[in-house]
Order: structure tokens, then C-alpha cells, then sequence
């Protein structure tokens, strides 16, 4: 999907001026070396109608950013790896009720942390099997290292599963660690951020019989002709990939390669939670599938009725983020936020003190990317930019106040 942007913003109901105020306000990130660099895409009703793009893709190579830049998505894989199980679940394969033992069997016997230290932790069975929908929602009581939030975080790290994984595991393997490991809740009374996604893309590799990269590529890259989108970046397309940052001692910000380099290297784990390389043009192409309820230019990925199914919040009683989970992301709002099975969703734009629609769906990864589908409106806005951690600038809230207050009709 190339992005050819209208020439008329006007008749897509939003004023120019204000459009240009979202590359100004970005640029200056740049001027002040806090991003190298970053592109802004925008369609309204399918129609391109913003494209944006300022700084560098590689400042110490001077390589600027182009609209065929590769960018690291981490987890804004997690849609798609979940779109990838919803095909599945419409041919019969999976069901969103099923117990996650029935394909990973390590799954089967799960215990819950309930007091205790790293070394020692007292654990107590788990009271509801962990289910297909858990690890779309996040509900599944699995966490992440990074957080430093919890003793079961600390679990993980001591064992080697924080920004990564051990290596010499491959998928499989890591899901059976994931699985020894205790809880941080019963499945289906906590959202918390965690690994889930990763698990659903070994239940996909399982369901499909074909490794996650082979389904996604077969099933969803080639249909909507995403031609960059993999996990592993071949030699000749090196020279693309945006180099990883992340800020200095100094206000300024800093090459981080040796994270930043994975994907150049054929992966032993398929991160279904964030292992993705793509392009703006290519993620454009992803979110017009699902503004199309599940359809792009008469290729169908999904039925119409799935789509809305998976864009409705799945947190128990209809509670937000706020309600139900443990705090995550300092640089958002999470009340008024659901989620649904791969996206959070706007369940009231009062509380999130935003601009942003009623059923709004969205993520955003690791390194700051970010796109938000706003059904209501016709909108698919995306961020790109390589700045780890995510919450070091308010980018996401700030990218929304621009664009909704472009609008005028």
C-alpha cells in the first residue's frame, strides 16, 4: 500500500494549518535531540490525507528518514499476531474458550504467587484454567521482567525472560518456562501487561501446523501486499532499518545497537508479543484491513463481524484499565480505556481527558511507535519513531490532541 497523500486536507474535513502543526510540534523533538527522527501518517475514510516526516534514520550514518524506513514495532506486533489467531478461530481451529493446555500442554497445571520471595516463593493453584482470551486480553495472570513491579517480575528475571529470553530457547521452550513460573493473578481477575501475546503465537504455530512467521506471511503479509513486515531483516534490506536510541546522560539521546541489532539476525524465538520489523506504508495497509472490518481492496482477512467482536473492551464487568489492571505506562491514561482481544479501546473519552473517539482502538510499541483506528471518525493515524523506553515522552497523548484539533468537520 503506497501512501499518496490527498491534496486537498480540506475536503476531508480538516484544515491544513492545523495539520502542519503536528510536524512543527514533532520537529521539535528532532531540533532538541530527543528523537533522531520519526514519520506521521493519517487516513481518513481510506483516504491518505497527512504524511509527515522529519530527522534521521540513522544519525551517525546521516541516513534520513524515508517512507520506506524499517522500524523495530515491538508491540504493535500484538494485533497482528492476534488478528492471526482470530483467522484461525473463523476456520475452526481455536476456539477463544479453550484452555491453553490443549495446546501447550505445560499449560495445564499453573499456580499463582501468593506470598514469598524469588527464592521462596508460596504459591497456591491456579481457579480458573488460563484460556485462549486471556492471552488476547491480558488477563492471563503472566507478566513481563521489565516491570520491576512484582516478585513474580523478579521470577522472571532471574530466570533470564526480561527484555528477552535465554539463548538457547526457542518458542516452545519459552512457553514451558513461562508456564513453571507462578502467576502474578488468577486468570480473568487481573489485567497485566505480560507475555501473552507471545504465547498465542506458539498456540497459532500449533493450531496451524506452520511456524508464526510462515502463517503470518501466508495469511495476512501477502494478502495486503505488507512486503517489509517480518522478523528477520535480510542483508540487502539492512541499510533501511532506523537505528535504536534511547536517552543519554545528557539530555541527548543515544545509539543503543546492541538491543537494537536482534533483528538482523534470524530469530530461535518468533516474538508473537514483539518481534516485528515494518514500514509506515505496510501498517497503514494493516490498519485499513481492520477499518474495513476485516477487508482491503477486496482481499477479506476477517469478517466484518469478528472485527467489531475483537474491538469491543473484554475486561470483566466493562471496567477500564484503570479498574481492573496493574499501572503500567506512566506516560498514559489508562482510565476510560479498555480492552478488547489485541487493542485497547476507548470505553468513555471523558475519562481519558482526551479528544479521542468512543471505540477508538489502538497499541503502541516498545520504542515509541504507536497507531491509534478510530471507526467513528474513519481515522488511521500511526507514529513512527525508534526511542526506547516508550514512556520517555508523552508523544502518544500529544499525537492525538494534534490531530483531533486539526479536524473541522
Amino acid at each position: 500500500m503506497k501512501i499518496n497523500v490527498t491534496k486537498d486536507p480540506k475536503r476531508m474535513g480538516f484544515d491544513p494549518k492545523r495539520l502542519d502543526r503536528i510536524g512543527e510540534h514533532f520537529q521539535s523533538y528532532v531540533e532538541q535531540k530527543k528523537l533522531a527522527g520519526w514519520l506521521v501518517s493519517i487516513t481518513r475514510h481510506s483516504e491518505p490525507i497527512y504524511l509527515a516526516k522529519s530527522g534521521l534514520r540513522d544519525i551517525e550514518g546521516g541516513q534520513a528518514i524515508e517512507e520506506d524506513t524499517l522500524f523495530r514495532i515491538y508491540s504493535m506486533t500484538k494485533p497482528i499476531t492476534t488478528v492471526a489467531a482470530m483467522i484461525l478461530y473463523e476456520r475452526g481451529l481455536l476456539d477463544i474458550t479453550d484452555p491453553v493446555s490443549k495446546y501447550i500442554p505445560s499449560f495445564a497445571n499453573l499456580r499463582v504467587f501468593k506470598q514469598g520471595s524469588t527464592q521462596a516463593p508460596l504459591t497456591v493453584p491456579a481457579t480458573e484454567p488460563m484460556r485462549i482470551w486471556h492471552l488476547m486480553t491480558h488477563t492471563s495472570g503472566l507478566t513481563y521482567g521489565f516491570h520491576h513491579a512484582h516478585t513474580t517480575d523478579a521470577i522472571y528475571r532471574a530466570n533470564g525472560y526480561e527484555w528477552g529470553w535465554p539463548p538457547d530457547v526457542d518458542l516452545a521452550g519459552a512457553c514451558d518456562a513461562w508456564a513453571s513460573m507462578p502467576l502474578v493473578a488468577n486468570p480473568g481477575t487481573e489485567w497485566n501487561y505480560s507475555v501473552s501475546t507471545d504465547v498465542l503465537g506458539r498456540v497459532v504455530e500449533v493450531a496451524s501446523g506452520m511456524g508464526l512467521d510462515e502463517f503470518m506471511k501466508r495469511e495476512i503479509f501477502d494478502p495486503l501486499s505488507m512486503v517489509d513486515t517480518s522478523f528477520y531483516i535480510e542483508p540487502e534490506r539492512a541499510s533501511r532499518l532506523a537505528a535504536l536510541y534511547m536517552p543519554g546522560v545528557n539530555g541527548e539521546i543515544t545509539r543503543l545497537d546492541a538491543f537494537g541489532n536482534a533483528c538482523l539476525s534470524p530469530q530461535r524465538v518468533l516474538s508473537g508479543g514483539g518481534g516485528l520489523v515494518s514500514t509506515a506504508s505496510d501498517y497503514a495497509a494493516f490498519m485499513a484491513m481492520m477499518l474495513n472490518r476485516g477487508e482491503l481492496d477486496r482481499i477479506r482477512i476477517l469478517s466484518p463481524k469478528t472485527v467489531d467482536y475483537m474491538v469491543t473492551n473484554h475486561l470483566p464487568g466493562n471496567q477500564d484499565m484503570d479498574q481492573i489492571g496493574r499501572p503500567i505506562f506512566s506516560e498514559s491514561n489508562s482510565a476510560g480505556v479498555g480492552f478488547g482481544l489485541g487493542f485497547s479501546v476507548v470505553i468513555n473519552p471523558a475519562d481519558t481527558k482526551s479528544l479521542i473517539s468512543k471505540g477508538t482502538y489502538a497499541w503502541g510499541g516498545a520504542a515509541s511507535t504507536a497507531f491509534f483506528i478510530d471507526p467513528k471518525e474513519g481515522l488511521a493515524i500511526s507514529f513512527m519513531t525508534q526511542l526506547l523506553p516508550s514512556s520517555t515522552y508523552p508523544i502518544r497523548p500529544e499525537l492525538v490532541q494534534l490531530v483531533y484539533s486539526a479536524m473541522v468537520d
